[in-house]
């Protein structure tokens, strides 16, 4: 192909240009690592979903501390919706949150707890909770149409104080009843409204592992111990039913060979048995 003036050429380099930029940017690590971010879920219309997430983030050793920090605060301070701590383990070789949150702010919790790391292994699960939901609110309706006959027969006049007082109690206990059955359909609520969310934070360096690996060897003596104690406790308490036991397979065996062997009939044209001594051919006498 001719370039008379070498404009085309001129044009077509930067075009080429923008194209490879495009492309690179379409393949940037910042659209990966948000490919990869965990999404909250929200039960449909007339569905009762428990969704629960655990997730493992791989982090420097260095951030595991502040980055489990930073989670909890945001957790408390409600920066990404409502959220609920239940539970936070931390140790040399990581820790683990456990938070209950909204679904729009499962995304971007995980996002900032895995600032400056790597997102590893998701599990999404989702409880159904339909059955325990319409059996709450069976039990709720029961009650309740029980305590409005009861109420019924209170307001009646010719009522005796004896009969008075059983209604009272038996009032007493579906009141009871009814609020416990409340705060179970809340929690159910509760579970299907927000999302589980399991944090598993490690560290993605070796510096921990060696910390592990020599805490197991300096913690080595203890638990040979503790398996060898357990041992002779869990054998001791075997030990006398061996004890008792001896006797009666030893008094089994001697009245087997006493009545079941020795009652055997020995059957002719049988081999005799080994050490058993043959008769020898006596020479015949000279008549």
């Amino acid at each position: 192909m001719r370039h008379p003036d070498g404009k085309s050429l001129a044009l077509r380099a930067p075009l080429l240009t923008l194209l490879a930029g495009l492309a690179l940017v379409g393949c940037s690590p910042s659209d990966h690592s948000r490919a990869r971010v965990i999404n909250g879920e929200q039960s449909r219309a007339g569905a009762q979903l428990a969704y629960e997430h655990e997730l493992s983030l791989a982090l420097p050793g260095a951030l595991l501390s502040p980055r489990m920090q930073a989670t909890r605060e945001a957790c408390e301070t409600a920066r990404f919706g409502a959220c609920n701590i239940l539970g936070i383990t931390e140790n040399d070789s990581g820790g683990q949150i456990i938070l209950r949150i909204a679904p729009t702010g499962v995304e971007p919790m995980v996002t900032m707890a895995a600032e400056g790391g790597k997102l590893g292994q998701r599990i999404t699960t989702a409880e159904d909770l339909a059955d325990a939901v319409a059996d709450v609110r069976r039990r709720q309706d029961r009650l309740q149409a029980q305590q409005l006959r009861l109420d019924e027969l209170a307001k009646r006049k010719d009522i005796t104080v004896s009969d008075l007082i059983a209604l009272s109690k038996e009032q007493a206990g579906i009141e009871n009843e009814l609020q416990e059955l409340a705060q179970v359909a809340a929690g159910q609520q509760r579970r299907v409204d927000t999302n589980r969310v399991t944090l598993n934070f490690r560290s993605s360096d070796g510096a921990n592992q060696q910390s592990r690996f020599s805490r197991m060897l300096s913690s080595l003596g203890d638990n040979l111990v503790d398996g060898t104690a357990d041992a002779l406790e869990r054998s001791a308490y075997v030990l006398p039913f061996v004890i008792l036991a001896f006797p009666v397979v030893w008094l089994w065996v001697w009245l087997w060979r006493r009545f079941v062997v020795k009652s055997r009939p020995v059957v002719s044209g049988l081999v005799p048995r080994l050490g058993a001594k043959h008769p020898q051919n006596e020479p015949q006498s000279d008549t």
